[in-house]
């Protein structure tokens, strides 16, 4: 693609993130970019102190502390001190593949064209039941936004790197649970299509014990449960997530990882009770549903 030319902002959200930031800035500062700034954004100092120890090889580098209410606070925080005209959004926990930010944002060349989803790559080995579970649910969700893209279908950008105009970027409320859901359905609204680059690869260490994993998926599912109130957008849900369940098979090897995929179909119908409980009976608060996932650092 040809070398875009509009000023742009990657903004690094981050917390407790002290053994990963420095490889998360390192891997976007070491890519032939064209006018940008890289702003790092976390509440803890221990993690802002890393990322101070990159400013002299990152000569583009801002690093803001935000008073530790939530991502979306975060988010809000940073957007406003952002110069670009793209801004582009990840995680301090993963780090993107060579090129991953050129390809992103090349896809700004059209006007219709309102965000980009980056492609999330599980880290995790294939050779136990979570790291299966993290290839195949990886692989199910690039082949879905391959053919949503491609014909012309609502998808969410994934929330470990995309990109969007700022102009697009929405004020998030404080209680958002999954934000890139939330501004993926807002671009949607604005009449503007998102695209999906899968060149533009994150890679993604996902949990490794049960625990982490409910920990985890609770703030995403969940969150398109919370969406769906605050917007009526019917964006993810258990029915929706049912309908892509046989595509799975075809990514099986072996006795045992099937063995796996009827684990992970068990364990989905408990989560989405267990999201079903905290939502719409305990009405649980972001801050009490988000819980930090240690197996992921």
């Amino acid at each position: 693609r040809e070398r875009h030319e509009k000023m742009i902002s990657i903004i690094i959200t981050a917390f407790k993130e002290s053994k990963t930031i420095q490889r998360a800035i390192m891997a976007i500062a070491e890519q032939n970019l064209p006018r940008h700034e890289i702003i790092v954004i976390a509440p803890d100092k221990e993690t802002l102190d890393e990322a101070e120890k990159l400013r002299n090889k990152c000569k583009n580098l801002k690093i803001l502390q935000d008073g530790g209410d939530g991502k979306p606070a975060a988010l809000n925080l940073a957007v406003s001190k952002a110069k670009g005209e793209i801004l582009i959004l990840t995680d301090g926990d993963v780090y993107v593949g060579a090129e991953s930010i050129v390809h992103l944002i090349g896809f700004f060349k059209g006007n219709k064209i309102g965000a980009v989803s980056g492609k999330p790559v599980s880290t995790n080995p294939r050779d136990n039941m979570y790291g299966f579970w993290s290839s195949i649910l990886t692989k199910t969700a690039d082949e879905i936004r391959k053919k949503s893209s491609f014909g012309g279908r609502r998808f969410f950008c994934s929330g470990y790197l995309f990109a969007i105009r700022k102009e697009l970027f929405p004020l998030l409320p404080k209680e958002l649970l999954s934000e890139d859901g939330y501004i993926s359905n807002y671009v949607y609204s604005k009449g503007y299509s998102i695209a999906y680059s899968e060149k533009s690869e994150v890679h993604v260490k996902y949990p490794n014990n049960f625990s982490d994993w409910i920990k985890q998926k609770k703030r995403s599912a969940g969150g398109y449960n919370q969406i769906k109130k605050l917007t009526g957008a019917d964006m993810r849900s258990f029915t929706w997530e049912s309908r892509g369940a046989f595509g799975m098979f075809k990514y099986l090897s072996n006795l045992r990882e099937i063995m796996w995929l009827m684990a992970l179909f068990l364990s989905r119908v408990y989560l989405w009770l267990v999201i079903f409980k905290d939502i719409n009976i305990k009405k649980k608060s972001q801050k009490e549903i988000w819980k930090r996932v240690e197996s992921t650092k």
